[in-house]
């Protein structure tokens, strides 16, 4: 049976297109091609899901857009010390069972949410 087998991707509408995609290079070391995305293969731990919040949930503030992006990394803390010597500041940082969290905000308002896995498949 044919059927849907995982994320192909995450597209959003960015103002300023090349100050995001700065952003993104200098604060995540995302490299972006001449056609104008960022290809990853699928890291060896993690899994892509998809997964719905309610209306009146919280889980994407501060901000007002419907939807955030979650990025796995191999090494939060390293992640961490790069995103702050760009100059940024995360949200906060958690650590759960299934993995440690931080979140960050784009310069579209678009918030990012950086998960380093507990293990190759934590939930």
């Amino acid at each position: 049976m044919a059927g849907v087998v995982g994320l192909g991707g995450v597209f959003y509408k960015a103002a300023d297109q090349a100050a995001v995609k700065d952003w993104y290079s200098r604060v995540l070391g995302v490299e972006f091609s001449k056609w104008g995305g960022a290809k990853f293969a699928h890291p060896q731990i993690g899994v892509t899901q998809v997964a719905l919040f309610a209306a009146d949930s919280g889980y994407m503030l501060p901000s007002d857009l419907p939807f955030m992006i979650n990025l796995i990394v191999d090494d939060l803390d390293g992640v961490l010390k790069g995103v702050e010597a760009a100059g940024e500041k995360p949200l906060g940082r958690e650590d759960h069972e299934y993995g440690k969290f931080a979140w960050l905000m784009d310069p579209a308002g678009v918030k990012i949410e950086l998960w380093e896995p507990a293990g190759p498949n934590p939930v």
